[in-house]
């Protein structure tokens, strides 16, 4: 008898913990996330913060829809299939709710097609490449930030306006770098038609073999340079630009350059007066950008990066488009989001129904060499709106849900 009351407690022992098991599951809405940590650690080392920051800040306000919010982040090897095989043990064991992250381009078209295969929600946080919300978009995959075209866009009417004719372009092999070119081409053409494209650098990603890239720019003679490389090997071509005296004489436009991920590294061999996209956080006197600027500052004692505005941006925008949907349901979600406004660091941005892409901006200006240190000036905050194709040309481009 005393075994059997023993048995019996053990079982309603067991049967405690696993309604506190699943109340604690009841209790918190999983986000999980996947991204090249080891392999892009500039970006994406102040883009983690920037998501702690924003988990913090929504948990403190009593989380969303009474539950708090868990981030479980997984590392992809900068490889789609490692990343693919990351998101299908987040989804199958780990059973989040949401799916976001991805850096690289062609990373972040492998996560697009697994969240179509598997009808999940999916949050492509930075990925820039286009087909993302175009050519290869789908009813499950909305894209936070500014793609390549709109910030290409962005640049071109000061390229345009340079009145060069003779351009040499440099850039990274893969999807990122392809569809920057790709855009370039397009919109400088269209809006200086005698424009000549008289040498294409295209390099291995990470490995790239500047003397010999700078030395095929210098002997093409071109008249400006459209770059968009990043991270090290940025470094690598300036250093060895500067070194030739590439730049010299020459107008640079360039891609990225202008964050402090990619422009600080360069310290006293920063270029003057290329034209770039960035981000310069020092000068932002908007209200919205000020409160994350203190906040940030305040919990990691150090300034932000563009990642950390991105990773902010992203858990800010998963949060507010739970709130509209009162649930995680995929169908849900997918309702919440097109359409839907939300605030952040530059200000209120909207992710459009016709392509799921976010009109969040970015900052456009000139690099400055202050003392021994890159920073932008002269720079402007352009809205991603403004730089985005027509519902009509969207249709034409996307392959229908």
């Amino acid at each position: 008898m005393k075994m059997r009351y023993t048995m019996m407690g053990a079982l309603a022992s067991l049967g405690l913990l696993a309604s506190l098991g699943s109340a604690h599951a009841q209790g918190v809405i999983k986000i999980g996330e996947v991204n090249s940590y080891k392999a892009q650690p500039a970006f994406l080392e102040p883009y983690k913060k920037g998501m702690e920051l924003a988990i913090d800040e929504i948990n403190a306000a009593g989380g969303v829809n009474g539950k708090k919010l868990e981030l479980i982040t997984r590392d992809d090897n900068a490889n789609p299939g490692d990343a693919v095989r990351a998101a299908e043990e987040l989804v199958s064991r780990e059973q989040v709710d949401v799916l976001t992250g991805s850096f690289l381009s062609h990373i972040g078209l492998a996560l697009t097609d697994f969240a179509k295969q598997k009808k999940f929600f999916f949050l492509a946080a930075e990925p820039l490449t286009d087909k993302i919300v175009w050519q290869n978009g789908n009813r499950y995959t909305f894209r936070l930030r500014t793609s390549t075209y709109m910030q290409v866009a962005m640049l071109v009417p000061d390229a345009a306006a340079m009145k060069k004719k003779r351009w040499a372009l440099v850039y990274p092999n893969y999807e990122y770098g392809q569809s920057a070119v790709a855009s370039f081409k397009t919109l400088l053409k269209a809006a200086q038609p005698d424009v000549e494209f008289v040498a294409e650098q295209a390099t291995p990603l990470g490995k790239v073999d500047s003397g010999s890239v700078v030395q095929a720019l210098a002997d093409a003679k071109p008249d400006a340079i459209f770059n968009v490389l990043f991270g090290a090997d940025l470094s690598k071509f300036v250093r060895e630009g500067n070194t030739r005296g590439l730049f010299q004489g020459r107008e640079v436009v360039s891609l990225l350059t202008g964050e402090p991920e990619y422009l600080d590294p360069l310290k006293d061999e920063a270029p003057n007066g290329w034209l770039v996209t960035g981000y310069p956080w020092y000068g932002i006197q908007t209200p919205e950008h000020k409160a994350f600027l203190q906040a940030y500052q305040g919990k990691f004692n150090d300034y932000p990066r563009l990642g950390s505005v991105v990773g902010y941006s992203s858990i800010k925008s998963l949060a507010e488009g739970m709130k509209v949907a009162k649930s995680t349901d995929t169908e849900k979600m997918i309702a919440a989001f097109s359409g839907l406004k939300v605030n952040t660091p530059f200000g209120p941005i909207v992710y459009r129904s016709e392509d799921h892409q976010s009109t969040m901006g970015t900052y456009v200006g000139r690099t400055k060499n202050d003392g021994g240190k890159g920073v932008m000036v002269d720079y402007k905050y352009l809205d991603g709106a403004k730089f985005l194709p027509s519902a009509a040309e969207v249709k034409a481009m996307r392959p229908a849900d």
